[in-house]
């Protein structure tokens, strides 16, 4: 596998700061071999821009964001305000020719697996027939669990490849809270998928040394190259 896409629960869940830690990890672990990062699509401020601006002096590291609207709202909704179309043959060939280039490639999605990605696709609908491996990632918060359930069956409908999940500490979180809101037993009990792991909340979200260094604690050597 050399590509995986890492989508959320939902918008605000840390699936950027998931996606850094990872090339951190990456970057750190692995420096001899080259990483390709790929905003699926942009809407709003450019989570392209954060990664150049912790990881752009990199040699091995390349950054694309092939499609970008102005106002963060759903792309089909920012494209029809801007009047332009969404070509996702041109984000597909982009995709390509990353993968051709690079040993692996992260693919940081938008939202959730039910998010618009068209007027008549969603991520998950591109995850199939792109054949996306997935990472979800889990913000710790109440409704945590259902939110995960209802994602994971969309993943199987869709048949979609899920590799696991990453809880993530969005806000500080008590050990107790992280127990209560996001019980590991219990989420792997009902969705049969791994939980990876949980990244605990980072106040300093420019530290790659210590971004890599919660990556580690990850279980994520299962679909690295």
């Amino acid at each position: 596998m050399k590509t995986l896409l890492i989508v959320g629960t939902d918008t605000d869940v840390g699936k950027t700061v998931i996606t850094t830690a990872l090339a951190a990890y990456w970057l750190h672990h692995k420096p001899d071999r080259d990483l390709g990062i790929m905003k699926l699509i942009q809407t709003g401020i450019g989570d392209s821009d954060r990664y150049l601006e912790l990881f752009g002096t990199s040699s091995s590291l390349e950054i694309v964001a092939p499609l970008s609207f102005e106002m963060p709202v759903a792309p089909p909704i920012a494209a029809d305000k801007e009047g332009r179309d969404i070509d996702l043959a041109k984000v597909w060939r982009v995709l390509q020719s990353l993968v051709k280039q690079k040993d692996f490639v992260l693919v940081e999605a938008l939202g959730g697996l039910g998010s618009p990605i068209t007027h008549e696709l969603t991520v998950a609908d591109l995850a199939r027939e792109w054949r996306l491996d997935v990472v979800l990632v889990v913000p710790v918060k109440l409704g945590a669990i259902a939110q995960t359930i209802a994602n994971v069956a969309l993943a199987r409908q869709c048949k979609i490849t899920l590799k696991g999940i990453i809880l993530n500490c969005v806000q500080p979180r008590t050990e107790q809270e992280i127990a209560d809101w996001t019980p590991i037993e219990l989420i792997q009990s009902l969705t049969c998928i791994p939980v990876l792991g949980i990244l605990p909340y980072l106040s300093d979200l420019n530290d790659t040394d210590k971004l890599a260094q919660v990556a580690s604690n990850l279980d994520i050597e299962k679909f690295l190259p």
